[in-house]
């Protein structure tokens, strides 16, 4: 009786150059976000996620935090560490998007370390669309769309 042959491992991520992701937010390290082992803790890398995506929407008048009808609830995240980030550093956030449904996106950031041309840090966030009062998911409006088109980049990995 012959077995199934297993799958191979998929590749793991490599660092990404600067170049991967159209728009950029800064966010500076805090004394609190190192560990004691001297680097920023690995969940602050989730903090810096989230607040580049939506620094980004709300800039561009796609989201309203405290008011509007369409909220974005992240349903997964992911992380591959490729060097350590400290404070005091300032985080570069790259921001693109890599796949846009009808009421979803999946948002991939990379956190370069001050003038690093690799990411030290490459992540996911999905995030799922919906209405704030029913929280069922949205088609995603019009808005929102105009927000990510300009982080719409060729995969060129």
């Amino acid at each position: 009786m012959s077995r199934p042959e297993a799958p191979l491992p998929a590749a793991r991520p490599q660092p990404q150059p600067r170049s991967r992701f159209a728009r950029f937010q800064s966010i500076v390290t805090r004394w609190g976000d190192n560990d004691i082992y001297g680097h920023v803790n690995n969940v602050v890398h989730y903090s810096f996620f989230d607040t580049a995506v939506n620094r980004h929407l709300i800039e561009a008048g796609a989201l309203d935090i405290h008011a509007g009808s369409v909220i974005g609830l992240v349903v997964q995240t992911e992380c591959h560490y490729f060097e350590s980030i400290a404070f005091p550093q300032t985080v570069h956030a790259g921001l693109r998007v890599a796949h846009r449904g009808r009421s979803s996106v999946r948002y991939e950031v990379g956190l370069f370390a001050d003038a690093a041309p690799l990411t030290a840090a490459l992540g996911t966030l999905v995030h799922v669309y919906v209405d704030r009062v029913t929280r069922r998911p949205v088609p995603l409006p019009a808005a929102l769309q105009a927000a990510l088109a300009p982080l719409d980049v060729a995969d060129s990995a």
